[in-house]
């Protein structure tokens, strides 16, 4: 269940509930009974898995190439400057 933060309006006090989705906002405030408006918060999220970029964006080992400031003699030891 998501976890929506709310604000009254009257006492001032931020607070936290967990609802469903199908549920209604809150209309009063649980310490006072105020009105109260809800707060549009940052969010997070987690990447699990083996690794998202090295399976889908990243260069493969073959790719790599020495850029073209690399001297000549240095291009095989110097993996790319």
């Amino acid at each position: 269940m998501p976890i929506y933060e709310y604000r009254c309006t009257e006492c001032d006090k931020e607070f936290e509930m967990m609802q469903k989705f199908s549920e209604d906002p809150l209309k009063e405030c649980i310490y006072c009974g105020g009105p109260v408006e809800k707060l549009i918060s940052l969010s997070s999220f987690h990447l699990k898995g083996s690794g998202w970029y090295l399976t889908d964006y990243a260069r493969k080992k073959d790719d790599k190439k020495a850029p073209e400031s690399c001297p000549s003699d240095k291009k095989k030891t110097c993996g790319g400057c």
